[in-house]
């Protein structure tokens, strides 16, 4: 198993970071790395941010503004080669359909659920652990 994770966070609110740091931990299940995080607050620090590389999952706001994750997400499915799979924040449950457009893995819905958000996430890692290997 690797040492670390990164998780790139996206969210304009400070307060919905917050509550995926609190969610996540230092890991989100004894069996995936422990995490360190990626804050961005805009899309053009996300871009920057997987250029960069090195995200191993990517949790994306669909709330946010101006840009929302869902559209983000499409945008980076689009134009980021090998990018990391995407955990979806939502509104609405009924949103769930939108996320399957933006060709995000995984979805939660607003306000973060700690259980239920680091179940997925550590979904995804295991995922993306399986796939480098």
């Amino acid at each position: 198993m690797q040492a670390t994770a990164t998780v790139l966070v996206y969210s304009d609110d400070a307060n919905t970071r917050e509550q995926v740091r609190l969610a996540t931990g230092r890991r989100p299940a004894p069996d995936v790395p422990l995490v360190e995080i990626v804050e961005c607050a805009t899309p053009a620090a996300v871009l920057t941010e997987l250029e960069r590389g090195g995200i191993d999952v990517c949790v994306l706001d669909g709330e946010a503004v101006p840009m929302g994750g869902m559209g983000l997400c499409r945008q980076i499915k689009d134009e980021i080669f090998n990018c990391p799979p995407v955990l979806l924040l939502m509104g609405r449950p009924q949103d769930a359909w939108l996320a399957t457009w933006s060709r995000a893995e995984a979805a939660v819905t607003l306000p973060v659920e700690p259980v239920e958000f680091a179940n997925a996430l550590a979904s995804l890692l295991r995922r993306k652990a399986l796939a480098g290997a």
